[in-house]
């Protein structure tokens, strides 16, 4: 069995060499929305899968988007006010300044490594979304990904939350 770090490094290769692809918007996703629901979503980078269009169907429900803001691999992330100006961050993102009001997140969009159909997922590796998915235990976890990334089956550590569901450019998928 291959370990985490090959799979990781194998699955982001896969990741970057996938086409970009748009996202289809699942009905699903739109009918939870209404005004006043904080989504955390991310600003994709390298090639990661975009949630763009995801971002904009909740923005045009009345949702208050919130990003992540990251100090550190140790330090938890925080989800912050979307619409402040962003500066690049560590790891070569770009996310809201530090001052930014800090939201509680009632949806947050995930960007994945990997994935299977249990709702299991493979990040970065430096266990910012494991945290975040503790402390934010009733938010509805959605990973978003290439079909690519998909694997057979993940072994999750006893820290691991599930996703509620998963986005690809080919389908949404509720473990």
């Amino acid at each position: 069995m291959m370990g985490k770090r090959a799979l990781r490094a194998r699955l982001r290769a896969i990741r970057d060499a996938a086409p970009p692809a748009s996202m289809v918007v699942p009905d699903a996703f739109a009918a939870r929305l209404s005004p006043g629901l904080i989504v955390a979503s991310y600003i994709a980078m390298g090639g990661e899968a975009d949630p763009a269009p995801l971002d904009r169907v909740a923005a045009d429900a009345g949702c208050r988007l919130a990003l992540p803001h990251v100090v550190d691999r140790p330090t938890p992330i925080r989800f912050l006010d979307a619409r402040r100006a962003l500066v690049d961050g560590p790891f070569g993102l770009r996310q809201p300044d530090a001052g930014a009001a800090e939201l509680a997140p009632d949806i947050i969009l995930t960007p994945l490594v990997g994935f299977d159909r249990r709702g299991n997922r493979l990040g970065q590796g430096a266990g910012h979304y494991d945290r975040a998915f503790a402390a934010y235990p009733a938010a509805w976890r959605i990973g978003i990904a290439h079909a690519a990334q998909e694997v057979p089956s993940l072994t999750p550590d006893p820290w691991d939350v599930p996703l509620h569901a998963i986005l690809t450019e080919q389908e949404w998928i509720v473990p």
